[in-house]
């Protein structure tokens, strides 16, 4: 079984590694998990501004937190209920809706696992779900982890 893991390092995406990792998977199953960050743009041509660097600082800084964020998941599913699961991880840039359906399909993924903000109704109709897009859009199963910890409001 491949299951896709998106994760983007809230409580909630927390919530979806624990739910991986206490679970007996079949055997030779394997757990991608996937971290996107959008890149940042400047909100004026003028980028005289900003010092030259800025923008690489930024991305880098960004880039460091996905690793770290992805690390720290694989290695709490790698000391898991089962042991036996490969474990790979991915960094994209993109918007995390399209990053995770696309890597979905391209990896040809069985399910895919996400955790749910648990925004109020408002925030989620302003700020968009990623999850909710992946449910409607993705071709292959998902699972939404509800947030224990979520956001009230």
């Amino acid at each position: 079984m491949k299951i896709l893991l998106a994760i983007d390092g809230s409580p909630c995406s927390e919530d979806a590694v624990k739910e991986v990792a206490r679970r007996p998977w079949p055997t030779g199953s394997e757990v991608r998990i996937i971290t996107a960050f959008e890149p940042v743009a400047s909100p004026v041509p003028e980028t005289w501004m900003m010092s030259p660097d800025y923008f690489e600082v930024i991305e880098k800084s960004l880039r460091e937190q996905a690793q770290a964020t992805v690390e720290g998941a694989a290695t709490r599913i790698r000391g898991g209920e089962d042991r036996s699961l490969k474990v790979t991880t991915v960094i994209n840039e993109g918007s995390p809706k399209r990053v995770i359906i696309e890597e979905a399909e391209k990896w040809e993924a069985d399910l895919i696992i996400v955790g749910s903000h648990g925004y109020p109704r408002w925030e989620r109709l302003l700020l968009g779900s990623v999850s909710q897009a992946v449910a409607l859009h993705a071709e292959c199963s998902v699972e939404i982890v509800r947030c224990r910890s979520s956001v009230k409001g």
